[in-house]
């Protein structure tokens, strides 16, 4: 520090006292838990009309803070919803495209944990990653977490009875529930991160396949006595288990005295694995599931909550996905300058805060065998060289096809299923997870 420096820092808090000038300290900057669940269905949240699964400490989140209702994935499909999330760029520009389980972010692709540090914040993940495998590019720590805790290669997400990583290095837990171990050090990394501000990203994994729920979770109690067949009540009971814990994270917060400065998101990675239909009814009247590019496989529900900014009670029909959430934690953040600037995301900051004018994206894209489109209330997806035309104000089921009656609509959106696709790099991937983080 240079003898001026010293200085002012020595002299303006005397003058201060002296003049009785209240000096004003620079507002603190909120902590951001991101909760991203895996393969929760549009309608399986109670206030996104679910009238089978309990969720009461996500619908009060909504009643506090804000629910969106067209909100969407960048993807259908796991690992490249996570890489547009991370990065910023829609599915034609990601990174990572495929969804094979070991294809890696590259030490040059920035993610929002690196964007947040470089406002001073602590990074933690716990769940599946899904961009690297352990110990190798793309790997969470090497991405800028200082923290993660989970599963590195989804393959390996695929049972909830085996052992898991901390930055890399293998941790057994001898049988237990996988879920519940990631659940307790995400509350470790609270607590131990109080003073903050701190970015906690929970990609968990319930209630995505398989199945899997121990016996004494609280959960399965409520439901393993209806007629339901069993992964039907599973899903439920990983639902309600999850939601058990955002009410135990909330109570946390007001406990450690930081509720008041906590943003907190709740959403689902893709839609529904599976419709549940005549049960939970996940999709409701939108067509398809994961894997597909219609509303039921990409439109997500999205509660955030920050109270004393955000509206109680608030609902919004902006549209909007992933790659939005890294300019917007950016400009919280006042980072902006930190994001790569060919990013396709736009910060909604505004539409949280109700306060400024909110850009809105020209299209949102997506692509995974076909490709899809959605501009204004105008959704588009391409197939055999016809583009398909919806209004999603008036068919969320994307029923009737509007291309012969809006011609010039659906040639502006055919035009942009292809403006929004650049062929990727090298998806050279590492393997399918073998238990040794080896190829196959």
């Amino acid at each position: 520090m240079n003898p001026v420096s010293i200085l002012l820092r020595v002299a303006l808090p005397c003058l201060a006292i002296l003049f009785g000038i209240h000096l004003q300290a620079a507002p603190k900057l909120p902590n951001i838990i991101f909760i991203m669940v895996d393969d929760m269905g549009y309608h399986d949240l109670g206030c996104y009309g679910s009238k089978t699964i309990l969720t009461p400490n996500i619908d009060r989140m909504a009643k506090e803070g804000l629910r969106f209702t067209d909100c969407y994935s960048g993807d259908t499909v796991c690992a490249s919803a996570r890489s547009t999330l991370m990065t910023g760029y829609h599915k034609g520009h990601t990174p990572v495209r495929g969804n094979s389980g070991g294809i890696p972010l590259f030490p040059n692709d920035v993610t929002v944990a690196e964007v947040l540090k470089k406002a001073g914040y602590t990074t933690g993940g716990f769940g599946k990653w899904g961009l690297g495998n352990q110990g190798k590019d793309g790997a969470a720590e090497r991405q800028g977490f200082d923290l993660f805790y989970g599963y590195y290669n989804q393959w390996h997400a695929h049972t909830y009875y085996t052992h898991l990583f901390r930055n890399s290095k293998k941790v057994e837990l001898n049988g237990r529930y996988t879920h519940h171990a990631i659940y307790d050090e995400t509350i470790k990394f609270i607590k131990d991160n109080k003073d903050g501000p701190f970015f906690l990203y929970c990609p968990w994994t319930p209630p995505h396949a398989a199945y899997q729920i121990p016996e004494d979770e609280p959960s399965w109690q409520i439901y393993k006595d209806k007629t339901w067949g069993k992964n039907t009540k599973v899903v439920a009971a990983m639902d309600t288990m999850m939601d058990r814990q955002v009410g135990e994270i909330t109570t946390l917060l007001k406990k450690l005295g930081i509720y008041e400065n906590t943003l907190m998101f709740f959403t689902s990675d893709n839609g529904a694995a599976k419709r549940f239909d005549g049960v939970h009814n996940s999709c409701g009247v939108m067509q398809g599931h994961k894997r597909s590019l219609h509303e039921g496989g990409i439109r997500v529900p999205m509660v955030v909550r920050w109270p004393g900014k955000i509206k109680p009670g608030s609902v919004s029909d902006h549209p909007w996905y992933f790659p939005d959430v890294m300019p917007t934690l950016a400009e919280i953040a006042g980072v902006s300058g930190e994001v790569p600037k060919d990013i396709d995301g736009i910060s909604v900051l505004p539409t949280l805060l109700e306060k400024g004018n909110q850009k809105k994206h020209e299209y949102m894209f997506w692509q995974f065998g076909v490709r899809a489109v959605r501009s204004g209330k105008w959704k588009g997806i391409g197939k055999g060289g016809h583009l398909y035309l919806y209004d999603l104000t008036k068919d969320m089921a994307e029923k009737n096809d509007l291309s012969a009656k809006y011609p010039e609509i659906a040639a502006r959106l055919k035009q942009y299923i292809t403006d929004g696709y650049r062929e990727p790099r090298s998806q050279k991937d590492d393997g399918k997870y073998t238990g040794k983080g080896k190829k196959k």
